[in-house]
């Protein structure tokens, strides 16, 4: 029987659903995780074998001894995963010092640095933005005058759109510099360009066993800084261009058994970078995108991703069938604004589409909106008219 721990089961909420599909293929789950075990979701209890509770996550000392008590305990590990971007270093140091196969820590640079992932993105034939490692306000203001304003800065090595700046002149670039921690930060030339991404989970051997992907066409960095509503949506079916690039991309990084979320632009006009169409490189996310995408991933195909994945870890494989194909769209609304629908009407109107409803953890809702209206459309245009249903204010 294979053994597979799962790190920090219990956040985001839905993944006890890996869980469960990992306990139904016969593996052994053992979880690891600072909630105590009496507050996990019943559902979640229910399909693990054993739960060791740590103080602190962030310990890696105490995360170490629970990993070494489980192998002690159940004999050779197999699998280890969180799925989840802010655990993505420390499961590889355990990975590491366990010998368990998977990304180890000489792999962190190139997929968690978006200055490493530059050179990756180049051996897959994909064009990348130009950059430049802050430093000073000379060195900054010559990069500038390369690329022009605006540009993009970001830390190096960081999660979604947190420490994000967009500097659209000299005063901008000179407040952020005194605002600047002196930590490896990356400046970018701005990407006028919708983001997509391919979304998929892969086998052993490098190859893609389901792909999906997703349309953002507000960017979470200006959704955050301008406390926006949120709008993102799976795709019916995915471009032959954005499967290419994604399949391209995994190669370059060397995927292997993982479920992941790469994210790219279309260009919305001719750039230095490409021609207005092309699909150019933003960054890789070796992990599922982010809070219910796994969830809308099976509204939009009919299918269980959670299964999956769980069949990739248990068998290297799944038969696992799709069905319908349909956009799933997330429209979050933020609280404090005053819109035209109230939620309730929303749910009356929709009622025949809407998925889920749902308010949003504190710690998701800075990109993701408080109010969440999960809901499925066969059309584009069906998807417009509810987003504009949704945002519409008083």
């Amino acid at each position: 029987m294979k053994n597979a721990i799962f790190m920090s089961p219990n956040f985001p909420e839905n993944y006890w659903h890996f869980c469960h599909e990992l306990h139904h293929n016969g593996i052994n789950v053992l979880g690891i995780g600072d909630e105590a075990y009496d507050r996990l979701l019943p559902e979640l209890r229910d399909c693990l074998t054993e739960y060791y509770r740590v103080d602190s996550m962030e310990n890696y000392d105490e995360v170490y001894r629970a990993v070494a008590f489980f192998a002690f305990k159940y004999g050779r590990i197999d699998f280890l995963e969180s799925n989840n971007e802010y655990w993505l270093e420390q499961d590889a140091a355990l990975r590491t010092d366990f010998n368990i196969p998977g990304f180890h820590n000489e792999d962190m640079e190139r997929i968690k640095f978006k200055s490493g992932m530059k050179e990756y993105y180049r051996r897959a034939g994909i064009p990348t933005a130009r950059f430049h490692m802050a430093d000073n306000l000379e060195g900054c203001r010559a990069f500038i005058k390369e690329v022009g304003y605006p540009v993009i800065a970001k830390p190096d090595n960081g999660v979604g759109a947190n420490g994000t700046w967009k500097i659209k002149s000299d005063e901008d670039l000179q407040r952020f510099l005194l605002e600047w921690d002196g930590s490896p930060y990356i400046m970018e030339e701005f990407i006028r360009g919708e983001i997509i991404s391919y979304d998929a989970i892969y086998d052993s051997k490098g190859q893609p066993i389901f792909e999906t992907g997703n349309v953002s066409p507000i960017p979470v960095m200006d959704i955050v800084n301008n406390n926006d509503n949120c709008i993102f949506y799976i795709l019916r079916d995915l471009p032959d261009d954005t499967r290419a690039a994604g399949r391209a991309t995994a190669k370059s990084f060397g995927v292997r058994s993982r479920f992941i979320h790469f994210e790219f632009f279309r260009l919305l006009e001719d750039q230095y970078i490409g021609k207005k169409g092309q699909v150019v490189a933003l960054e890789v996310n070796m992990r599922p995108s982010g809070g219910y995408s796994p969830d809308m991933i099976n509204f939009a195909h009919s299918t269980n991703v959670y299964k999956i994945w769980a069949d990739m870890v248990a068998f290297d494989r799944s038969d696992m069938p799709c069905g319908d194909h349909n956009y799933c769209v997330f429209a979050g609304r933020r609280d404090g604004k005053k819109f035209a629908l109230s939620d309730e009407e929303i749910e009356e109107k929709y009622r025949n589409n809407l998925c889920m409803v749902e308010r949003m953890p504190d710690a998701l809702s800075g990109a993701m909106g408080n109010r969440a209206f999960l809901a499925t459309v066969p059309t584009k245009e069906a998807l417009n008219r509810f987003w504009k249903d949704i945002v519409r204010s008083k």
